[in-house]
């Protein structure tokens, strides 16, 4: 069944793109010593897919507890977090062996794990036990675990480590974690289904999306004030701000839209059909670019933020969900959550021979269910043989 899905899928690329990319894959040169891996966590396997930048080919798959979702990858270390709701656990994986070298009990139900900028701290919301269990990465312990409001959904953590904001699903809050005092210094009301967080680069505002009203919160977080309720489209599902904080982008679920926020203003400064069902979104580095995975049309849509317009669709696999970039951000992952594999699409610069931005490289076979997909690049401090 899935070589006949990645055949129909193949094919339909071929017919949306107008290129066959697969006879000619032409891949950067690396050095031995770099490194640079996506890992993809499989909800029904109860594993960890490690697929190879390098050559995009799977490099390993790892097992860890039951029913991964959550992933975040540290940037000050060569370590990966895998959040297993079943098992009420956290599995640490070391990037360089790829490899679980521990695991980290929290409470009940997490789906979700944010890590500090400084990389000593990650944060993990557990839904059925009311609570955010605080992580010292360094001595992989719990230091503690922070009553908040009802069914937590994500805890997200400020660019200076101030600040963790936690969205309470179950009683229309958000809870504000003094990051150093690691306790609850303010509780706000907010939304209907709050959940996704997106916090400004320098920690002055937190926008949190509510599903259950077609809302966006805007808070300040000098003042723990709530600043305003933006409008924007049906089952605002994922958050995804510009580089610069200036803009953020709200895929619509059940609006098949987008909105953009402008965040200095708390104003909604227009909304945009994307495809079927978005979920989630992606902006390029240099903010030029948004992808957005379209899970009902089994699309990715292209939007060029400079001109306000979708410039171009590209098909995939069943269902996309999670994107990635690579760190060149020549390479677009797409995790594709029905039919188990990640659609990798190569971005160029047009030629006379090649005249399309955009051509499918390979699709990679994961596992079961897949649900998030992270990349972590690093060089090896002593080179392998």
């Amino acid at each position: 069944m899935r070589t006949f899905l990645l055949l129909v899928v193949a094919l339909t690329v071929v017919g949306g793109l107008g290129w066959w990319y697969f006879s000619e894959r032409r891949l950067p040169t690396y050095g031995p010593a770099y490194r640079e891996y996506a890992y993809v966590t499989n909800g029904k396997s109860n594993t960890v897919s490690v697929i190879d930048l390098r050559t995009f080919q799977p490099a390993r798959t790892i097992h860890v507890g039951n029913e991964p979702t959550g992933i975040a990858a540290n940037g000050k270390k060569n370590e990966v977090y895998v959040v297993n709701t079943q098992s009420n656990s956290v599995s640490v994986i070391d990037a360089e062996r790829n490899e679980v070298v521990a695991t980290i009990g929290v409470h009940a139900a997490p789906y979700f794990i944010d890590v500090s900028a400084d990389g000593k701290r990650a944060y993990v919301a557990n839904s059925k036990s009311a609570n955010v269990s605080v992580i010292d990465l360094d001595k992989r312990l719990v230091l503690g675990n922070i009553r908040v409001g009802a069914a937590p959904g994500l805890a997200r953590v400020s660019p200076d480590g101030s600040t963790v904001v936690v969205s309470n699903r179950g009683d229309r809050t958000i809870s504000l974690i003094d990051a150093i005092q690691l306790k609850v210094r303010s509780t706000i009301s907010v939304c209907d289904q709050p959940e996704d967080i997106a916090i400004l680069p320098d920690s002055s505002k937190a926008f949190v999306a509510c599903a259950g009203s077609a809302q966006v919160a805007s808070i300040d977080l000098k003042t723990d004030k709530l600043l305003a309720l933006l409008d924007v489209g049906k089952t605002p599902a994922d958050l995804e701000l510009k580089p610069d904080g200036g803009e953020l982008v709200v895929t619509n679920f059940d609006a098949d839209s987008i909105s953009i926020i402008e965040t200095s203003t708390n104003e909604v400064g227009g909304s945009y059909l994307i495809g079927t069902h978005p979920t989630r979104g992606l902006v390029t580095s240099d903010s030029t670019l948004l992808y957005v995975s379209n899970f009902g049309s089994n699309t990715i849509a292209v939007y060029d933020i400079e001109i306000g317009k979708l410039i171009t669709t590209l098909p995939v696999g069943s269902h996309p969900d999670g994107l990635a970039l690579s760190r060149s951000q020549n390479y677009l992952l797409v995790l594709d959550s029905q039919s188990g594999d990640v659609t990798v699409i190569q971005k160029r610069e047009p030629t006379k021979l090649e005249p399309r931005p955009y051509s499918l490289l390979t699709m990679i076979p994961v596992g079961v269910q897949p649900n998030n997909i992270v990349v972590k690049s690093f060089v090896l401090a002593t080179p392998a043989p």
